[in-house]
């Protein structure tokens, strides 16, 4: 049911739980150490993560190895659900926790944040989506379900262009503009709220699926 969205979830709800699993990794390097404060940059003496403020994360734990290993858990966890959960009713809330779980314990901010919202969506994979059926009127729908594969790979692509695509600039092109910066991050967001809206239209109608 819902293809779709549950490839939607499946996609960006990986790649949330790979950003967590970088900020992860970064904390575990730093060793068993208390961090400055309860938010703090996962990669704070890198290279490459200096355009993006060393990763900024937060945990309340005060100790990165710990707070490292713990990212990283709930970071998997968090991508096998997306993955793997699909058939079960409570899949959206079992994402939205661990998301809330990665916040709390090093995972990134952003990432764990889209992760409630993709949690959210994954609550829309074995749903008829009556509601959807009433307020989306049906030019729009069949407009946003026939563009939804494009709209998906322009998704993707603007995720990689957030990262690695920034870091890679900035650290072998020394490109570091804060309007680009926003301007792909804008991008990444809205495309990802439209991937989500065309996926509910395309679940509405199978029919238009090739």
């Amino acid at each position: 049911m819902n293809r779709a969205t549950k490839i939607t979830v499946a996609t960006f709800g990986s790649i949330m739980g790979l950003a967590g699993i970088e900020h992860g990794i970064g904390e575990i390097l730093q060793g068993s150490t208390a961090p400055n404060g309860i938010m703090f940059p996962s990669w704070p003496d890198a290279a490459f993560f200096r355009v993006v403020s060393g990763e900024p994360a937060m945990s309340i734990i005060p100790n990165l190895l710990i707070t490292g290993i713990l990212a990283i858990l709930f970071s998997l966890a968090y991508i096998y659900s997306a993955i793997f959960s699909v058939q079960r009713k409570s899949g959206g809330l079992g994402l939205i926790l661990l998301a809330v779980a990665m916040l709390l314990f090093g995972g990134g901010i952003f990432p764990p944040i889209l992760g409630m919202g993709i949690g959210v969506l994954r609550v829309k994979v074995n749903s008829p989506n009556n509601w959807w059926r009433t307020h989306l009127t049906s030019k729009f729908a069949d407009i946003l379900k026939t563009a939804w594969s494009y709209i998906f790979v322009a998704c993707l692509i603007g995720w990689l262009a957030l990262f690695p695509g920034i870091n890679l600039l900035g650290t072998y092109l020394g490109v570091d503009n804060p309007t680009l910066t926003v301007a792909i991050i804008g991008f990444a967001l809205s495309s990802l709220v439209l991937t989500a809206l065309s996926g509910i239209a395309r679940d509405i109608h199978p029919a238009a699926e090739v």
